[in-house]
């Protein structure tokens, strides 16, 4: 069995949040690793790397294909929100031993575009050009759409940490249908590995409604999880610890069950 998960953080995001799901795993064994995306390394207060407006989905999961080529293990990746759709990416291109989807983004082709989500991104989506120019969510649209279930000091202490995100992967992420180079898409033929999604009952970005079409798309590897009492801060709103236990649970079950079919194909040939 993988002993390594790599942690693909969401938008704005960086190693602060996997903080809880990093100390959880690594009591049970394994080995951690929280690549940071691309332009996010910086501090929160300070203005963002101009380049960062541009940069694509495809260049993310270029710079994370490059650190798991290194690894001597095939991990399993584990992404929250957009780090989902990362994961499921990664996945098409034979990188992970399983998939942890935790309200992943959906890939090109499902329409997640519900009036919640649009209103969690509004002064976004609303900016001309926002597709090349690094965008932030204001604090309000974040607790709405993302941190609702936190306590007030909670909201405050993750939203001082969230870093600028690239407008050219909000676009390529909400508006795929416009894409002419269809970043978002993955190739479910090519996803063979388990797959486990995660849904929050009370999610507004990522609905289950929307997560079950996603779960569908790999319904041949796939597992669906809907939470209730949870929305899309999954990795640190109250009672997380029943998801990563859920989680922790699953690997001993999938991925116990492919190493003893590995084991027996071994033994008949």
């Amino acid at each position: 069995m993988s002993k390594i998960i790599v942690m693909i953080h969401g938008m704005c995001g960086g190693l602060w949040c996997w903080e809880n799901y990093k100390n959880f795993f690594e009591k049970k064994g394994y080995r951690c690793i929280i690549p940071t995306l691309r332009f996010h390394d910086i501090d929160p207060s300070e203005p963002p790397n101009p380049q960062l407006g541009t940069t694509s989905l495809l260049d993310y999961a270029e710079d994370l294909e490059k650190g798991i080529r290194k690894l001597d293990v095939t991990p399993i990746i584990m992404g929250h929100s957009m780090g989902g759709l990362l994961a499921q990416i990664l996945g098409s291109r034979g990188m992970a031993k399983a998939l942890v989807l935790l309200t992943p983004a959906s890939p090109h082709g499902i329409m997640s575009l519900r009036l919640s989500a649009i209103r969690g991104f509004w002064s976004i989506l609303t900016k001309w050009a926002f597709w090349r120019k690094p965008i932030r969510q204001t604090f309000c649209e974040a607790v709405y759409s993302m941190m609702h279930l936190l306590t007030a000091e909670e909201q405050k202490k993750s939203f001082e940490q969230f870093v600028y995100e690239s407008g050219r992967v909000v676009f390529e992420i909400g508006c795929w249908f416009f894409d002419s180079r269809g970043a978002a898409k993955v190739d479910e033929s090519k996803v063979t590995c388990p797959v486990l999604i995660i849904a929050g009952a009370d999610d507004r970005i990522t609905p289950p409604s929307v997560l079950r079409k996603v779960a569908d798309k790999y319904r041949a590897v796939s597992t669906f999880m809907e939470f209730p009492n949870h929305a899309h801060w999954v990795i640190g709103e109250p009672g997380w610890q029943e998801i990563a236990e859920y989680i922790y649970d699953w690997f001993n079950q999938v991925l116990t069950e492919g190493t003893k079919a590995d084991e027996i194909s071994k033994t008949h040939n």
